[in-house]
């Protein structure tokens, strides 16, 4: 659930304590992916909460954002 939400704050393995329970977090990411088709953006989705196995190849760069600020 990296993706949803990831503290590194302390050590070089995200926590996930704060992350919505899944009757929460659920609707929520089913808004967003609705949010982003309706923009016209391709999206394919698995099943929310599963265990998958996923290859890719990467292309281009990418950015991740680490605040180390803390939330407040």
């Amino acid at each position: 659930q990296f993706t949803l939400l990831g503290d590194t704050r302390k050590g070089r393995r995200p926590s996930y304590g704060q992350a919505a329970d899944p009757t929460e977090a659920r609707p929520l990411f089913e808004d967003l992916a609705r949010c982003v088709t309706a923009t016209g953006v391709s999206l394919v989705t698995g099943r929310f909460g599963a265990s998958m196995q996923v290859a890719l190849v990467n292309d281009g760069p990418v950015t991740l954002l680490v605040d180390t600020r803390g939330a407040g």
